[in-house]
């Protein structure tokens, strides 16, 4: 990384502004002339993501020498979404992905991959929407695996995995044909150039068309011990689960910083009236503080085992992906007509924000953990 790379004495004192601000600056220069594009499908930026890997977007959060800090990679986030929304949800999936090989126990995989993914050289995603939610009781583990020599041979379908191309990986996880249950479990990396794995493009969505999601078939797929990230997965994924929550966070951030821009631009035509509106624009100013405050604060200990540390993880997603939609609903009202046509950005924002709120763990699965818990 150069002169972006930092001690980590500095990262802990001070998040590497240097990576976020030039994250800000290629967001602007180079992501946001292509965000209509993403937005409607026609556009996937695979060259503005490995360019952020260059500066050091997806490497800021790895671990060194055990404790890891997110606040970096948050922040990079947070600037992508100020510009795109969709971009944003991309950079969670590559950080994700680095996030699980970083963790991994398993060395070979982790010196295979690490650099490789943290750089941007390769991409990929993140398959964890349906084990997360079978996690915790909502869904069943849609993937089955069989031991073999030398890996498993793993079968069934995913619905939805994004930041997926033809040579992009993505980590997921099945269950053991030979029993049931959470702590049968088996997390690894997907090779989607793998002639066994068949990518399928889905339905129109409302918005975020353009982050190369698609339906994930698994044909007797032979995965070898190379690709195991964790078995059995369950300590695996608690240890990880944290970080790949608060990431999320980044995107809330983002959505709702530009959402603030948004109503400041309509002021000076549309002020005079739209004071009248409950919710105005130091209002977020000030939830959005409160909101970066307490992630950076959390951020800082993405491995803390305390339950009270998960519950307060839980609630700040649960808040940010609220704020989110609160934001970009005010903006639409403070925006009027202006905000309806299909040219203008507030509309894309209300999609984007209504994704925030319900891609995993969205937010009645937040609400049922928090009660769980």
């Amino acid at each position: 990384m150069g002169s972006l790379a930092l001690s980590r004495a500095e990262v802990l004192d001070q998040p590497a502004p240097s990576i976020a601000g030039e994250v800000a600056r290629i967001a602007r220069e180079q992501l946001a002339p292509l965000a209509a594009g993403i937005d409607d499908g026609s556009v996937y930026p695979a060259d503005v993501l490995r360019k952020f890997g260059e500066v050091g977007a997806w490497g800021s959060h790895m671990p060194h020498e055990g404790p890891a800090d997110l606040r970096c990679a948050i922040q990079a986030m947070a600037a992508i979404g100020e510009v795109c929304g969709a971009t944003a949800f991309m950079a969670w999936c590559q950080n994700t992905l680095v996030w699980y090989a970083a963790n991994s126990t398993n060395i070979k995989l982790a010196k295979r991959f690490g650099d490789a993914f943290s750089t941007g050289r390769v991409l990929g995603g993140t398959g964890l929407s349906n084990p997360m939610k079978s996690f915790f009781g909502i869904e069943k583990l849609k993937l089955k695996g069989r031991k073999v020599d030398g890996g498993y041979i793993v079968r069934g379908a995913l619905p939805w995995v994004s930041n997926l191309g033809p040579d992009h990986y993505f980590g997921t996880i099945f269950e053991r044909e030979d029993d049931q249950g959470i702590a049968c479990t088996v997390m690894f990396l997907a090779d989607c150039s793998d002639p066994a794995i068949t990518l399928t493009p889905c339905k129109p969505f409302l918005a975020m068309d353009g982050t190369g999601t698609y339906g994930v078939q698994f044909r007797d797929v032979f995965v070898p011990d190379e690709l195991i990230l964790a078995d059995p997965a369950a300590p695996f994924v608690k240890k990880i689960r944290a970080g790949f929550i608060l990431l999320q966070a980044g995107m809330a951030l983002g959505v709702i910083k530009d959402c603030i821009n948004i109503m400041d631009e309509v002021d000076a035509p549309l002020g005079h009236v739209n004071r009248y509106l409950p919710q105005q624009p130091v209002h977020f100013r000030d939830l959005a503080a409160e909101l970066e405050t307490e992630t950076m604060a959390l951020a800082r200990d993405p491995y803390n085992e305390e339950e009270t540390y998960w519950r307060k993880v839980i609630a700040l997603r649960l808040r940010a992906g609220e704020a989110s939609v609160a934001a970009a609903h005010a903006a639409m009202l403070h925006c009027g007509a202006r905000g309806y046509l299909k040219s203008h950005r507030a509309q894309r924002r209300l999609r984007e924000a209504y994704f925030v709120a319900i891609v995993t763990p969205a937010t009645k699965q937040l609400r049922k953990m928090l009660a769980d818990s």
